[in-house]
C-alpha cells in the first residue's frame, strides 16, 4: 500500500512577487529548492499564512541567492507581495518505508528568504 507523506517543506517565506500574466506555477530561489530537495516541475502545495488560502502548483527554478518567491498565473490572485507562505511537497511511499522516513524542513530568514 502506498501512502502520501510530507517530503519537504519551506516554512514561512515572504512572497516577493505575484505575476498574474504568467502561465502558472511558483518561482522559488534555487538555493531554497536545493535545501528543501525540490526540483523544477515538482508539484507543491502553497499555504498562505495571511489569508488561509491553499493551492497546488508546480515549481519553477528562480535565480540562486536572490530570495525570490513569486506566485505566477491565476494563483497570483490568492497571494499578495509580502504575504507569508509555507511551501509543501509530498511523496508517495510504502507504508513501512514511511514509518521511518524523515522529511526535509527548512526555515529561511522570513525577511530575506535566505538561508542563515
Amino acid at each position: 500500500m502506498l501512502i502520501e507523506v510530507l517530503k519537504s517543506k519551506i516554512h514561512r517565506v515572504k512572497v516577493t512577487g505575484a505575476d498574474l500574466n504568467y502561465i502558472g506555477s511558483i518561482t522559488i530561489d534555487e538555493n531554497l529548492m536545493d535545501a528543501a530537495g525540490l526540483i523544477a516541475g515538482e508539484k507543491v502545495s502553497i499555504v498562505n499564512v495571511n489569508n488561509g488560502e491553499r493551492l497546488d502548483t508546480y515549481v519553477i527554478k528562480g535565480a540562486r541567492g536572490q530570495g525570490e518567491i513569486t506566485m505566477n498565473g491565476p494563483a497570483a490572485r490568492k497571494v499578495q507581495r509580502g504575504d507569508i507562505v509555507i511551501i509543501i511537497a509530498y511523496a508517495q511511499m510504502e507504508f513501512e518505508e514511511a514509518k521511518s522516513f524523515q522529511p526535509t524542513i527548512i526555515f529561511p530568514n522570513e525577511e530575506t528568504n535566505l538561508l542563515n
